[in-house]
């Protein structure tokens, strides 16, 4: 049985994030995932996510596959009786250059695969996790090639139907949506000028994110019986119906291969981290495709438990104390819950044919776009969580 300090169940970005985080702090590391495939999807990094990428030694070895996102344009395309006045948030008004960049996760994983092989602290472990057995003072995980590893603490970064926060005995909230997203990337005549569009339609956002040169990426939510109907079209129909959904601002469109429909829900996990195990990503929380929440939640997941471990390692502490879990769960509670509640409102609000709700959002766009100081202070708290971000997220080492 091989042992380490710490074990990391999960190969997606947050965690390889948390890998490639502990062993640059040196903490002794093992990354149990098979290496996932080429995943056509993309992924909107916030600045914060971007500064810890940056940090890490990541971010160099992706950026040229990256746009920049310089602003976000929201349009209410409900065509309801109460409709909400277009909104224009620009990162120069908040002194950024970039509110962060949107990337093919293919790409971002070659590069988080990349800076993993560098440290000799790091294993490699290409098996699945078959079940956790947790005693006192470590985890022992079981492989499905037959193997196993010990380790003193447990990072589940295994998704949405998470085996680690089973193990643990940690329950999660959930519910199912009325809604589907259907995503690829498509290329188009028309330059983005690194500005998202959001379309806000009564089943949902139509969304295209710049990607580099003139191709973005579509996240497009909708009713299941729209979202499965529109990706049944072939490329020439679906082209010119997304080219009508999104008014033509971006001309004539091609789709690229790789349509993906996936059935939306809200999922939080009632604790993040017990018995030695600590959830990072949809092992704690998941979130819908909206504002762009998900994957930078959990970024900061990992860069927090990295933190933690680091300070632990540094003070000869168990780096799977109970204390330690107690106190990632009290750090990572406040981002999660506000940020899940803001989307989950602003879903509701988009959903809702109750005419006071709908004036409700009305009258909010209305400040967003006519208040400054209102606008501002969204800008910089959609970025950046204001009440505490891990040190990684604030350009600092471990």
């Amino acid at each position: 049985m091989d042992t380490v300090e710490v074990a990391v169940v999960g190969g997606g970005p947050a965690g390889l994030t948390a890998a490639v985080a502990l062993a640059r702090a040196g903490v002794d590391t093992a990354l149990i995932s098979k290496r996932p495939p080429d995943d056509q999807r993309t992924t909107a990094l916030l600045l914060g996510s971007v500064t810890a990428l940056e940090t890490l030694g990541v971010w160099p070895r992706c950026k040229a596959d990256a746009a920049p996102l310089r602003s976000m344009r929201i349009v209410d395309d409900t065509r309801r009786l109460l409709r909400a006045p277009e909104l224009v948030f620009a990162a120069a008004e908040i002194g950024l250059e970039a509110f962060g960049y949107n990337i093919e996760n293919k790409h971002l994983l070659a590069a988080l695969d990349a800076e993993a092989a560098q440290f000799a602290g790091l294993a490699r472990v290409e098996s699945t996790a078959q079940a956790l057995v947790i005693s006192a003072d470590r985890v022992t995980i079981r492989l499905a090639d037959g193997g196993a590893i010990s380790a003193r603490l447990v990072v589940g970064a295994d998704g949405r139907n998470s085996l680690c926060r089973a193990a643990a005995g940690i329950d999660s909230d959930r519910h199912a949506l009325a809604q589907t997203a259907l995503t690829f990337n498509l290329g188009h005549a028309r330059p983005h000028n690194d500005t998202s569009t959001e379309f806000h339609a009564a089943a949902g956002p139509f969304t295209l994110v710049p990607l580099p040169g003139r191709r973005s990426s579509l996240v497009f939510v909708s009713d299941p019986a729209t979202a499965g109907a529109v990706a049944a079209l072939d490329d020439a129909a679906l082209a010119e119906d997304l080219e009508r959904r999104a008014h033509s601002i971006l001309g004539a469109m091609t789709v690229e291969p790789g349509r993906g429909l996936f059935p939306l829900a809200a999922q939080i996990a009632r604790y993040f981290a017990a018995d030695r195990i600590a959830l990072v990503g949809e092992a704690a929380h998941v979130l819908p495709p909206i504002g762009a929440q998900g994957l930078n939640l959990g970024l900061r997941d990992a860069a927090a438990i990295a933190e933690i471990v680091a300070e632990a390692k540094r003070a000869g502490g168990d780096v799977g104390d109970p204390g330690l879990l107690a106190r990632y769960d009290r750090m990572r509670r406040p981002d999660i819950a506000s940020r899940a509640l803001a989307v989950d409102l602003l879903n509701r609000t988009l959903l809702s044919d109750f005419l006071p709700l709908q004036a409700g959002r009305q009258l909010g766009f209305w400040l967003a776009e006519c208040v400054g100081p209102l606008r501002r202070a969204l800008m910089r708290e959609g970025v950046a969580p204001a009440f505490w971000q891990p040190r990684l997220m604030r350009g600092e080492g471990l």
